[in-house]
């Protein structure tokens, strides 16, 4: 974990700098998936958080909720869910856009006054790729996906979930999980728009990974 590839992990497509992380406990809900699917994704919300020092809460005292997941079966099925067009804003042509694109999945944040991590939503359109995923597999992906602002680019190349043996479900790399465990740290900025954040980022996280070799 270098500096450079640190800084590439929150420097987007436009090449501005920016980091933010949680500074609340996450409250999420899950709609338009069936009963025996929400354990699993609960426990895999769960233990991704937990990666960063997060808990679940069952409701935030702002919102009520902060983490929103919304599966549907296409994307045109959005339009007839109440009031996300307050959380999203633009929403129609967000629909006509991720249907062009043929995308499966969606993150939106939004943020504190400070730039930290306020609340996200999560639209999942249950295509091929998504569906040979189990819960369990899908809610550590778009988990560790919203922990953190990531760059526009990343994990376009590489998934931060590695390959385990005996058929289990795959986990977050232990290099993702040490840049979480360092984008964490109590003494670090909850958000940053300095790129110097990403080398005291790469230094906590190097330090962490020779722990765990």
């Amino acid at each position: 974990m270098t500096p450079e590839r640190a800084e590439a992990f929150f420097t987007r497509s436009d090449g501005g700098f920016r980091f933010a992380r949680w500074t609340r406990p996450l409250a999420p809900v899950i709609f338009g998936t069936d009963d025996a699917s929400l354990t699993p994704l609960k426990d895999g919300i769960r233990e991704t958080a937990a990666l960063a020092g997060l808990t679940l809460n069952d409701v935030d005292a702002e919102l009520g909720a902060n983490m929103i997941v919304i599966f549907c079966a296409r994307w045109s099925e959005l339009d007839d869910i109440p009031h996300l067009d307050r959380l999203i804003p633009d929403l129609r042509l967000l629909i006509d856009r991720l249907g062009q694109a043929g995308a499966n999945q969606y993150r939106s944040f939004a943020f504190t006054p400070e730039g930290s991590l306020r609340a996200c939503t999560i639209l999942l359109c249950q295509d091929a790729e998504l569906g040979a995923m189990s819960a369990l597999t899908l809610a550590r992906l778009q988990t560790v996906q919203s922990l953190l602002l990531w760059s526009d680019q990343a994990f376009r190349s590489e998934s931060p979930l590695g390959r385990v043996q005996d058929g289990a479900d795959p986990i977050v790399t232990p290099e993702i999980a040490a840049l979480l465990r360092a984008a964490y740290a109590p003494v670090l900025p909850a958000a940053s728009t300095d790129p110097a954040h990403a080398h005291r980022l790469a230094a906590r996280a190097r330090l962490l990974l020779g722990t765990l070799a």
